[in-house]
Parts: structure tokens; C-alpha cells; sequence
């Protein structure tokens, strides 16, 4: 029999709004401590020198970390001009150099290209497996990784500010979108090279940066009442779905598994949606012709 995980029952969303100089998952395992939660996750990786929104889940949020990482997120990022560096950020090494730089109009008129349904080479510094090993561990390694470019939707790349050697720009994105990518590729695409200078991430989902608690104010409030009144409630990670609600009888439904008919909903078919029955989520699935069809149930 396996060893039981200690730690409280505890479910919700904290929105994290992370430091620099740490990884997501040291800040989960914090958060995990500082709650003595028994469970926990977080919705979207940042880079260890990214700052922002990280999105932590206790408990029965775990279950619907998915629906998030798959919503839309909208960075603010720094690129800093003439170099291109191993890591596509300021903390790799510079491979090449350039004294070019591009004006705001060469750079308005490149963004076009970066919006809408892309392809996108991740860096060779990323969590993406090549033969069942990470590329950041092959690369670390001294070997080369060369990566096949995937899918990415852009909802919007737009330049903020621009600067002699540096220029800030807004991207709003789906699923699986590397800013250092971006980066990268307009500096070639601009025969400048360039790479992040900082990023930070605004929003991803339902959930703000303004609503964001430092890391420094968790440790403070740690295993206090205090703290506990900062979790979100679990339907707050499930605001941008429709909803459908139920009654107590096709909850009851749901948690075993079975479809079951919604009293009213505003989803269309086959929409992914959350169940709710007396304002509280019973599970996430999918809506048609009437019925909820669950795909995660949750234990409240």
C-alpha cells in the first residue's frame, strides 16, 4: 500500500503573482506548505525569470487546471535588440551580434505575420520532450535540439513602447505560446537578433495580476486563517465557461458519471461547460441537446 499524502482538504484557486529567480514549481510547493494542503498545481508554467499571474490549484481545482492552461493569457515582455542568446532571454549566453535596429514602423509592419493561426518553433531551452527527454535538459547538456515548429493562435501582438535598443510589446495567446519565440523571431525577421529582456504575465483566464498575492505575504500568513481567506473560490477558475445549471437529483447524476438534463443554460452544443447545482460546480464536460455530459467530476 502506498504511503498516504498529508495535508488538509482544501480546494480553491490562489493567484500567485510570482517573483523572479524561481520556478513555478517551487512556488507551488510553497504554496502547498503554506495552506499544509494536501494537494496542488498550477495552471501555465512561467520561466523561472518571468514574473506574474501563476495560477495555483488546491484540492478539487486540480482537476480543472486543463480548462484553464487551455484559455487565453496575455503577457507584457521587454525585447532587447541586437543579440540573439542560447536561451532567447537576458540570462543565456550571447551567440551572435548585431548593431542594426529597427524603427517602430519596420516593427508595426512585421507584427502582422505573428497574429492570428501560426506556427512557432519553441526555444531549444524549453520543457518540450525530444525523445522522451526535455529539451532544456539535452540543451544544459551541450547538445544541439532542434525542435518542429507547432500550432499557436495569437489574439494580439501589439507594440507598447519603443526604445533605441529595446522595444516593449502585449501578447495575448492560446495554449503552448513561447514568448522567447517571439522574441527571437522578430529580431531575425528585422535583421536585428534580439531576445526578452522581461516578461511578465498580465492575465490567463479569469484570473488578474491585480489580484495577484507575493510570494513574500504567503510565507508571512502561512497555516493562518488569514491566508485561508485568500483562496478563491473554485467556480471563480471556471467564469469564462458556460454554465449549466442542474438540480440536486442530476447532480447526483453527474457525480456518478451519467449524463443528466440542465434546468438552463446558455451554452451551445457541445460547448465545453461546468455543471452547477445550488451555485456550486459539480463537474466539467460538455453540453448537448439538453444534457450535461461530464468529463471531471468533483467531490464537494
Amino acid at each position: 500500500m502506498g504511503r498516504r499524502r498529508k495535508g488538509r482538504e482544501i480546494s480553491g484557486w490562489l493567484v500567485v503573482d510570482k517573483p523572479a529567480g524561481i520556478g513555478s514549481t517551487d512556488i507551488v510547493n510553497k504554496v502547498r506548505w503554506a495552506f499544509d494542503a494536501k494537494k496542488a498545481g498550477h495552471a501555465g508554467t512561467l520561466d523561472p525569470d518571468a514574473t506574474g499571474v501563476l495560477v495555483v490549484a488546491l484540492g478539487e481545482a486540480t482537476k480543472l487546471v486543463s480548462s484553464i492552461t487551455d484559455m487565453l493569457k496575455a503577457y507584457e515582455f521587454e525585447v532587447r535588440w541586437g543579440a540573439e542568446t542560447a536561451t532567447d532571454d537576458a540570462s543565456g549566453e550571447v551567440l551572435e551580434t548585431s548593431e542594426a535596429r529597427p524603427t517602430a514602423d519596420a516593427i508595426e509592419t512585421a507584427l502582422p505575420t505573428y497574429r492570428g493561426d501560426i506556427m512557432q518553433v519553441p526555444p531549444a531551452f524549453s520543457a518540450v520532450k525530444v525523445d522522451g527527454q526535455r529539451a532544456y535538459d539535452l540543451a544544459r547538456a551541450g547538445e544541439e535540439v532542434e525542435l518542429e515548429a507547432r500550432d499557436l493562435y495569437v489574439d494580439e501582438l501589439t507594440l507598447v513602447e519603443t526604445r533605441p535598443d529595446a522595444a516593449t510589446l502585449r501578447l495575448v495567446c492560446g495554449k503552448g505560446g513561447y514568448v522567447r519565440s517571439i522574441a527571437r523571431d522578430l529580431g531575425r525577421d528585422l535583421s536585428c537578433l534580439g531576445h526578452v529582456g522581461w516578461l511578465r504575465r498580465v492575465w490567463s483566464g479569469p484570473f488578474e495580476v491585480a489580484d495577484g498575492v507575493t510570494l513574500d505575504r504567503i510565507e508571512d500568513l502561512a497555516r493562518t486563517p488569514e491566508l485561508d481567506a485568500l483562496l478563491l473560490p473554485v467556480e471563480t477558475g471556471l467564469a469564462d465557461l458556460p454554465e449549466c445549471r442542474v438540480t440536486e437529483m442530476a447532480a447526483t447524476r453527474i457525480r456518478n458519471g451519467n449524463p443528466a438534463e440542465v434546468i438552463s443554460s446558455d451554452a451551445e452544443f457541445g460547448d465545453l461547460a461546468w455543471a452547477s447545482q445550488g451555485g456550486l460546480a459539480v463537474a466539467l464536460g460538455h453540453y448537448r441537446a439538453g444534457h450535461f455530459h461530464p468529463s471531471r467530476v468533483l467531490n464537494r
